[in-house]
């Protein structure tokens, strides 16, 4: 069964021995991150504060911080699992008869059950407070020394596209300027951004917003999720969940949120006003700059009558994030080796945070296939943040990151296999020559045939004989070591 909320996933991994309840008093100010951060990097469980300085509300952290915290916010036996319901999907074959057709019947209709379901009311507005409230109520983390502030680092933001109308759900760090006013760190590349591009070309001089914190795992997830714009983020994790995601309308803006949502801030942002937002502690490692974004003013707050606050904290790998992240890799896979079937596998190194490093495996048909791959990809959506492409052949394990330097870097000619392009880059990237723009490297690390100018023998990996093997399998306990 789907998770109806939040709590129902903290049950879940209390009863999987995955958290830890702190009842001692810490800040939210530095303190939480700190203990966050050590738990993170020891493999540690997901931590729920119960007695947060400053505020009556508990805070859950690190809840999708492990392989098998992820496996149970997907409710699944492996990620692999899901990305094997995607695989089905994309490969359906249209029926040639009645038989096949009838047989495809089930699946459609399990597909329609999965589109987000209107409720006329939800928990998330037991409590409506449209005048006396404060964000600082809130145990909203500083997360880093140098941190411009506080920061809503979980938020589900929802707008909608003032041209179509449809529904768009990200996720986007929420600087908390002061009781009722946060920043909305929509980067330039981002849907959130597209949707208040096009609401400056409008009459209107304010965009809607809506934003849940708190919410089940699926929406979390599916938040953070690299989908095409026009597919519904709730349908999404309606998938995921094999349940559709109950949406309520808001109180004071017309836009829906998840029923079991935690909080929801309801809002404005005004098209016209900008404030300085960061620097921010990024997933980076490092302190993303200030620059200029668009400022949130919140007029309505609904929660429920005990809520629970749901956040993260990036920084050096490994974090919480890596393992989303490492996630939406394998669950998207299916999606890539659809546009580019020559792909085997993929991996996203954490100390690559994503759009640092991607390691590609193909099996190689026709000379300059790895050039073509590394192109397709920086044309893939969020994959043109690609800083480094590395393509080897199908018989590199590129989950194995040893495996694949040793074998890349012994099949490399730099001057000959290396190539740069120009593009745009990730908004959180420092070094790049410009904001959001600068240069991209691939590697095409695969073996090198005649017809693409080599004509040198090329060597075989050292092998050992399997008799041999199987020889001192069968000695080696009385060898002794």
């Amino acid at each position: 069964m789907a998770y109806e909320d939040l709590r129902a996933f903290i049950h879940a991994l209390e009863q999987a021995g995955e958290l830890k309840r702190i009842g001692v008093e810490v800040d939210p100010i530095l303190e939480i991150s700190e203990i966050a951060n050590r738990v993170s990097k020891s493999g540690g469980p997901a931590l729920l504060f119960e007695n947060v300085k400053g505020s009556h509300v508990p805070l859950v952290i690190n809840a999708f911080g492990s392989p098998r915290r992820m496996e149970l916010a997907l409710e699944a036996g492996s990620v692999e699992e899901v990305a094997g319901r995607i695989r089905e999907l994309v490969h359906m074959k249209p029926p040639e008869g009645l038989f096949e057709k009838l047989k495809l019947v089930p699946r459609l209709a399990e597909i329609g059950a999965f589109f987000p379901k209107t409720v006329s009311d939800g928990p998330a507005q037991e409590i409506v407070r449209a005048d006396n409230f404060s964000l600082l109520d809130l145990p909203i983390l500083q997360c880093w020394p140098q941190d411009a502030g506080r920061y809503i680092t979980f938020p589900v933001v929802f707008s909608r596209d003032p041209e179509t109308g449809k529904r768009n759900c990200g996720m986007y760090r929420m600087q908390v300027f002061d009781e009722r006013t946060t920043a909305m760190h929509w980067q330039i590349h981002k849907q959130g951004a597209e949707h208040f591009r096009r609401a400056g070309k409008a009459s209107d001089s304010k965009m809607e917003v809506a934003v849940a914190i708190g919410t089940d795992p699926a929406v979390t997830f599916a938040a953070i999720s690299p989908l095409p714009p026009d597919l519904d983020e709730m349908l999404f994790a309606g998938f995921l969940r094999s349940k559709p995601v109950e949406m309520l309308r808001c109180r004071t803006v017309d836009l829906e949120v998840p029923a079991t949502a935690e909080f929801v801030l309801e809002g404005t942002v005004d098209l016209n006003e900008r404030r300085t937002e960061g620097p921010f502690g990024d997933h980076t490692g490092f302190y993303s700059l200030p620059d200029e974004y668009p400022v949130f003013r919140v007029h309505c707050m609904t929660h429920r009558r005990d809520p629970i606050y749901s956040t993260t904290i990036v920084g050096p790998p490994p974090m919480e994030d890596c393992y989303m992240g490492r996630a939406v890799s394998r669950i998207f896979l299916p999606l890539m080796q659809l546009q580019l079937p020559e792909i085997v596998d993929v991996n996203l190194p954490f100390e690559g945070i994503f759009h640092n490093l991607m390691l590609v495996s193909i099996r190689k048909s026709y000379p300059g296939q790895a050039r073509k791959v590394m192109n397709a990809i920086w044309g893939l959506g969020q994959a043109m943040f690609t800083k480094c492409i590395v393509v080897v052949d199908d018989d590199v394990d590129v989950q194995n990151s040893r495996e694949v330097v040793w074998k890349a870097l012994n099949h490399i000619d730099p001057e000959r296999d290396i190539q740069f392009t120009l593009g745009p880059i990730d908004a959180l990237d420092h070094s790049s020559r410009l904001p959001s723009f600068g240069s991209k490297m691939g590697v095409d690390a695969t073996r090198k045939w005649p017809s693409e100018g080599f004509h040198r023998p090329w060597p075989e990996a050292l092998r050992m004989d399997e008799r041999i093997k199987a020889l001192v399998d069968g000695k080696w306990e009385k060898l002794g070591l």
